[in-house]
């Protein structure tokens, strides 16, 4: 008998995306509110997303790809 497929972790899919070549990128935290005392450069460098660190990549592809 087959064993039963694990469900990938749905608030991690819509975190986290896969690159093509196997990174995982993500958007940065600290810009959701108390934006007033935070510069403008600060702010314009939060809105690019960035990749993962390999600390945590093999945890976050693990829950993404089940």
């Amino acid at each position: 008998m087959a064993k039963n497929k694990m469900k990938s972790h749905r608030g991690a899919c819509k975190r986290f995306k896969i690159t093509g070549s196997g990174k995982v990128k993500r958007h940065k935290a600290y810009k959701s509110h108390i934006l007033t005392k935070k510069s403008s450069k600060r702010k314009r460098g939060l809105r690019k997303a960035t990749t993962l660190t390999n600390a945590d990549l093999k945890r976050i592809k693990a829950v993404l790809s089940k």
